[in-house]
């Protein structure tokens, strides 16, 4: 027998304005508060810590009871208070979308995308009720279809049909933000990982994109991921949630990046990094897309269900503070490249490589000395995610240096077991405590100081000096000692033989513009400052990267040299002594 579309709490989305690049939302409430019903907007979307006060695009918003116009007080940037009424809320509002990333809402005549963040209100007192969402097609345009990992709401009058506009599901509102939606005229791979139905969507010009090749890579990288937390079972995470996983990829012309949800991911990546039909061989461009898939996937497990305590559950109203990010961040950020190589995906000299560059990045910034990975996961909100010219000399990256901790924890595990344990072991137990049940009615997240006992019990193993040391201190990962006792040999090299000023460069049409000055080098001590526009060394225009390296290399370590800057509007000359470079080129070899 066919339900209804009855629901507590049902959306209508219509892409109503694909030229204008709008939404609009009609949400009907049952039963509001009888004292008034509270609605508001995300601040920020998970996965990416920084406020972003998605409300500051609903353009227009009124409330109705039946054809009664219902008063609404915006009391806060991003919450409602609509009037108490008797009988069902219908709340309309228009959302402009215009953001073409993996964080927001976007919508033109050639597709349309959505967070959940970004258009679905919350209604206060009611996250927890079942939600149905309706999507409408856009008019005047055929032949669009749907992609997402909702599921459609079966049973029910109206339910969507694969891929097509109706009616879909989610059980609570938190699911409800976490399927993003495609729709449009993509271009799709499929295949199955041990027994899960895997979507590639690529949205954007990508002309002969050689699918089944992409699609037989990911599948690899699908495969062992699933068989690394579940040997046994091998099933999938997500079939607690829905009945397929989707990549959802933005293809441009130099975009990169990618936000981890439940069942799906959204990405972004250069056109020139896909691989298109007769091509041979895998670039460097092509591995870097391989290891974002395999990096939001992976946080299928560690971030969406592994969780740390302060997500369990979200508060999207105000930041989340933990000092775990490099827990699930820098954890994953090793572990994408890791299993790139176990699926065969690349070669061992290809991860070595992956690895040395890494390292050398982790190196070439004088922030690590100042920050620990645990207060740099601290301050993502305020300091990581507004980075500025000062962020070489402040800060680290929980991502790199957080991935760092992990292979030498993973080292020393393996070492200090005699081979039996390593932090395989680790990410299992945490998989087991804390992932598997997490949308199974048992949420909890791993507090903050349990991660050494964890460890312990898992390989029996103590960890908790170096956690202190290279975690929660500044203090170097020393992998030189850790990877020769499996056989790597690391040794620093420098990539060019040519004296300098120890910036951070960026081309800005035709001129060259420092973007960060390294604290206590050449520039620094010579005077220079981000922000300044290069004019000349010792007389000689300086117009690009390139032409500066090339001036540079008539000189030798020591010498002075006259820069030439604009600052402002202001011409300025600093009298600069060049250093010798650094041998920050880190290369791995076995």
């Amino acid at each position: 027998m066919k339900k209804d579309n009855a629901c507590p709490v049902l959306y209508r989305l219509t892409p109503f304005d694909p030229a204008g690049h709008r939404y609009r939302i009609t949400l009907t409430i049952d039963a509001p508060s009888p004292d008034g019903q509270r609605l508001s907007l995300p601040a920020w979307i998970p996965g990416s810590y920084m406020i972003r006060d998605f409300s500051r695009q609903i353009e227009s918003l009124a409330a109705y009871a039946g054809s009664r116009r219902v008063h609404v007080d915006k009391i806060d940037n991003h919450t409602w208070q609509a009037a108490p009424i008797d009988g069902p809320l219908r709340v309309e509002y228009v959302v402009y979308a215009w953001d073409l990333s993996v964080r927001g809402a976007h919508l033109d005549e050639t597709h349309g995308f959505f967070n959940g963040t970004s258009v679905f209100l919350r209604v206060h007192g009611q996250d927890h009720l079942p939600c149905m969402l309706e999507l409408a097609p856009p008019r005047g345009i055929d032949g669009w279809k749907v992609y997402t990992s909702l599921p459609e709401a079966a049973g029910h009058k109206g339910a969507a049909r694969r891929h097509g506009f109706g009616l879909y599901l989610a059980p609570d509102y938190d699911a409800l933000i976490d399927h993003p939606v495609e729709m449009g005229t993509p271009q799709v791979a499929r295949f199955t990982s041990h027994g899960a139905e895997h979507e590639l969507v690529f949205t954007g010009v990508a002309p002969n994109l050689d699918l089944a090749r992409i699609a037989a890579d990911v599948k690899k990288i699908c495969d062992t991921q699933i068989e690394f937390f579940e040997p046994r079972t091998k099933r999938a995470p997500f079939l607690d949630s829905a009945n397929r996983y989707v990549f959802m990829t933005m293809v441009t012309g130099d975009g990169y990046g990618g936000l981890e949800h439940r069942a799906s991911t959204a990405l972004m990546t250069a056109r020139k990094d896909l691989p298109v039909l007769g091509q041979q061989g895998q670039g460097e461009g092509y591995r870097g897309f391989l290891g974002l898939v395999s990096h939001e996937y992976f946080h299928t497990w560690n971030v969406k269900r592994i969780k740390p305590q302060a997500f369990a559950p979200y508060h999207l109203e105000q930041p989340d503070l933990t000092r775990l990010l490099w827990v699930f961040e820098g954890f994953t950020s090793y572990y994408d490249d890791l299993l790139l190589l176990r699926s065969g995906a690349i070669s061992q000299s290809e991860y070595l490589r992956l690895l040395a560059k890494t390292i050398t990045s982790v190196a070439r910034t004088p922030g690590r000395a100042k920050q620990s990975v645990a207060e740099s996961s601290f301050d993502a909100w305020t300091r990581y995610y507004k980075q500025d010219e000062n962020s070489p000399n402040a800060l680290v990256s929980y991502y790199t240096k957080g991935a760092l901790v992990a292979l030498g924890l993973d080292l020393l595990i393996r070492r200090e077991s005699r081979g039996v344990h390593s932090l395989d072991d680790v990410m299992r137990l945490l998989w087991d405590r804390y992932g598997r049940d997490f949308y199974q009615g048992k949420p909890q997240g791993l507090p903050e100081d349990a991660l050494p006992g964890l460890i312990q019990e898992a390989t029996g193993v103590d960890t908790r000096r170096f956690i202190a040391r290279y975690a929660y201190g500044t203090a170097d990962v020393p992998l030189a000692e850790l990877l020769a006792e499996q056989g790597i040999t690391l040794q620093w090299k420098t990539s060019v033989n040519i004296p300098t000023l120890d910036v951070r460069t960026r081309k800005q049409g035709d001129t060259l513009t420092l973007a960060a000055v390294l604290e206590g080098g050449a520039g620094h001590r010579g005077g220079l400052s981000a922000g300044d526009v290069l004019v000349a060394l010792d007389g000689l225009r300086v117009d690009a990267p390139s032409g500066l390296d090339m001036l540079l290399s008539q000189y030798l370590p020591g010498d002075r040299v006259t820069v030439h800057v604009f600052r402002r509007d202001e011409l300025r000359a600093f009298r600069v002594k060049l250093n010798a470079p650094e041998a920050l080129d880190c290369v791995l070899t076995v």
